[in-house]
């Protein structure tokens, strides 16, 4: 080991006089704690000791609570076993002082949910409309029929409250005349959709309820996939200047929607058509025209006899398989 005195020669000088680089000096200095005794305290624990005490802070009763509520506990049932301060020494030793809440995270169920028809499946969520200045919003109700697109209830409000919800929902409920045992209502996870009167609600109609994953948009698509055509619409104003104008707006935009409005889900059919089962009449009028226009000029399909799209037959939340739908060929 090379040593050198302050008073005596420079570290330079006596590294240059045994011919040796500083960057020895400086390494050897460096890793000398490294190979130094260790002094232990008297007042250490002993092994045993502190294995009992890593195994009392691991154990069943204890794993999820911090070390000074354990501490705590075991002064109360008379033991003491070290300090406060020796146990978040013992569990940084080991590599377990981090957060010691030690429960299972939850598992969510993907929901697979289908329709075959309409008042099968509904879909409902809330959504903030601008008011006239900033932070002031006003919310969005809506519930939408997923099979056929319709929307068959909404409304607009100052809150968002779980009691507006229940009744927005028995309302349109009674409207649409839905027997017990016949209709699932699907929604997100937020405190209106998952309070307890809006449950109870739904118990008392026979209606089951659904909600989709925390922080999974694609388990509720279709509300989602409304709210941004009414929001991206030419007409949507961005900010209303008060909740009769946004009453107003909304209105006019959902009887255009469900009325005018051709829904490339459903075969680029108005949802009230399908909704009501009267779609059949509009298939068949494209077909005869489609077989006109082949019997007149059939050189000008190139790919053949022109086909119509069907409404499809069933609509899925999360379907593992997409399925197409199915095509009427003209004649």
């Amino acid at each position: 080991m090379i040593k050198a005195h302050k008073d005596c020669f420079s570290i330079r000088a006596l590294c240059a006089a045994l011919g040796e680089p500083r960057a020895t000096w400086y390494r050897a200095r460096k890793m000398r704690p490294l190979f130094a005794s260790v002094r232990r305290s008297h007042r250490r624990l002993t092994v045993m000791e502190e294995r009992r005490v890593l195994d009392t802070l691991n154990s069943e009763r204890f794993r999820d609570m911090a070390p000074g509520e354990i501490y705590a506990t075991l002064l109360d049932e008379g033991v003491y076993l070290c300090s406060e301060r020796t146990m978040y020494r013992i569990l940084s030793r080991h590599c377990q002082n981090r957060i010691r809440r030690q429960s299972v995270p939850r598992v969510y169920v993907k929901p697979e949910l289908l329709a075959t028809g309409p008042n099968e499946l509904w879909s409902w969520d809330i959504t903030k409309l601008k008011g006239p200045v900033k932070w002031t919003y006003y919310y969005l109700y809506k519930i939408m029929d997923v099979f056929s697109r319709y929307v068959v209830g909404w409304m607009i409000a100052y809150r968002e409250s779980a009691d507006l919800a229940r009744d927005l929902i028995e309302d349109t409920c009674y409207k649409q005349e839905i027997l017990p045992n016949t209709l699932t209502v699907h929604a997100d996870n937020g405190s209106s959709m998952k309070s307890k009167s809006l449950g109870q609600l739904l118990i008392d109609l026979g209606v089951t309820k659904t909600h989709s994953r925390p922080h999974v948009s694609n388990d509720n698509p279709f509300s989602e996939s409304a709210f941004k055509t009414l929001k991206y619409s030419p007409g949507y104003p961005g900010r209303f200047g008060s909740i009769e104008d946004a009453r107003l707006f909304c209105r006019e935009f959902f009887a255009w929607y469900n009325t005018e409005h051709r829904h490339s889900g459903i075969a680029m059919i108005t949802p009230e058509h399908v909704h009501y089962n009267t779609h059949q009449g509009v298939i068949e009028k494209r077909i005869r025209t489609l077989a006109g226009a082949w019997n007149d000029h059939p050189e000008r399909f190139v790919k053949g006899k022109p086909v119509v799209k069907s409404v499809p037959k069933e609509v899925w939340i999360n379907k593992p398989v997409e399925i197409c739908g199915k095509c009427y060929e003209v004649s």
